[in-house]
C-alpha cells in the first residue's frame, strides 16, 4: 500500500522507484501483488500515461486513512504520538503562498524539525486524492462535503487604480462613475460585473463593464493596475503598499466588494498524522493575525 500511494503521488513507477530507493521492476511487482491480493485493477497504464481506475481512486483514499491510522498506532506504542514527522503537502494560492503565509510556514518548520513541506502554489480546485495533497488554503466558499473546512478569516477587497487612469480628473466618490473607466478582471472571482456595498449604509451598487485585461492571478492583476491598464478589485492586503506609495489610488473608499472567506481544508478521516494536526493548529492561530496586520498597513 505504501508503494501504491507513492506511485500515485509521484506520477509514475520510475519516479516512485527513485523516491523509494529501489528499482522499477520491484515497484511494479509490489503493485501487481497488491492488485492480486485485492482482486482489483488499480491503475491503467500505457506507454505515455498512467491514471487511477475507479477502484484505484477508492483504494488510494482508504489506503491513506489506513496508513495514517497505522502511523498513529506505531507512534502511540512508542509514546511519541504528538511528534510530527514526514512530508506535508500543502496547496496555497499564489499570492498568499509567496508572501503572507511564508512567515507562519517558517514558524511551523522551526517548531518541527522532523517535518518537511511541499509548498505547492496554484489557485485551481484541489484534488486531494489524485494529487496526494494533505491540506490546502482556499479563498472562497467551500462546497465539497467530503472535506473538513475550517474558516480562518475574511479577506477584505477594495477598488484601486493607477493615478493615470483618472487622466487628471477627480477620483470617483460613487460607483456610478467607475463603469466609465477601463477595467481589469480577476476571473476567479469576477469577470464583467460585480457589486459594491457602502460601508456605513449597506447600500448595494452593481457595476457592469468590459475588462481590458482578464487574469486568474492576483499578482498579475496588481501589476496591470500599477501599469495603468485599468481599475481593479483586489485583496486589500495586496494593494495597500502600492496605495501607500502612490502607485495606486484607493477609489470609492466608502465602498467595498464582498469580503472573501479564507479556509483551511483537508480530507475527512478518522485519523490524521501529527504533522497535519500541528499545521492546522498553528495556521488557525497565525493566519488571521497575519492577514489583519497586512490589511492594516498603510
Amino acid at each position: 500500500m505504501q508503494t501504491f500511494l507513492r506511485i500515485v503521488d509521484a506520477g509514475s513507477l520510475s519516479s516512485a522507484a527513485a523516491q523509494l530507493g529501489t528499482t522499477q521492476p520491484t515497484v511494479s511487482r509490489r503493485l501487481q501483488a497488491l492488485e492480486r491480493s485485492l482482486g482489483l485493477r488499480l491503475l491503467q497504464r500505457s506507454t505515455h500515461a498512467m491514471k487511477l481506475t475507479e477502484d484505484g481512486a477508492r483504494c488510494y483514499e482508504r489506503a491513506k486513512e489506513l496508513l495514517a491510522s497505522w502511523e498513529m498506532f506505531e507512534s502511540d506504542l512508542r509514546g511519541a504520538s504528538d511528534e510530527p514527522e514526514g512530508t506535508l503537502r500543502v496547496v496555497v494560492p499564489h499570492a498568499f503562498g509567496q508572501q503572507l503565509l511564508v512567515e507562519p510556514l517558517t514558524e511551523y518548520l522551526g517548531r518541527h524539525a522532523r517535518v518537511s513541506v511541499e509548498w505547492l502554489l496554484h489557485d485551481r480546485a484541489v484534488d486531494f486524492i489524485a494529487d496526494g495533497i494533505d491540506c490546502a488554503i482556499h479563498v472562497g466558499e467551500v462546497h465539497d462535503p467530503s472535506v473538513v473546512a475550517i474558516r480562518l478569516a475574511e479577506v477584505p477587497r477594495i477598488v484601486a487604480a493607477a493615478p493615470s487612469v483618472l487622466a487628471g480628473g477627480p477620483a470617483p466618490a460613487h460607483p456610478d462613475a467607475l463603469a466609465k473607466l477601463p477595467w481589469l478582471s480577476l476571473r476567479t472571482f469576477y469577470r464583467n460585473e460585480l457589486s459594491l456595498t457602502h460601508v456605513a449604509t449597506g447600500e448595494a451598487q452593481p457595476i457592469v463593464f468590459q475588462p481590458r485585461v482578464s487574469t486568474d492571478s492576483l499578482y498579475a492583476l496588481r501589476s496591470a493596475a500599477v501599469k495603468g491598464l485599468g481599475v481593479c478589485v483586489g485583496s486589500a492586503w495586496v494593494l495597500q503598499e502600492d496605495i501607500q506609495r502612490g502607485r495606486l489610488v484607493h477609489l470609492v473608499p466608502q465602498w467595498r466588494a464582498a469580503s472573501l472567506p479564507l479556509y483551511l481544508i483537508y480530507p475527512a478521516a478518522r485519523f490524521h498524522p501529527a504533522r497535519l494536526r500541528k499545521f492546522v493548529e498553528l495556521m488557525r492561530e497565525r493566519i488571521p493575525a497575519a492577514l489583519a496586520v497586512a490589511t492594516r498597513k498603510g
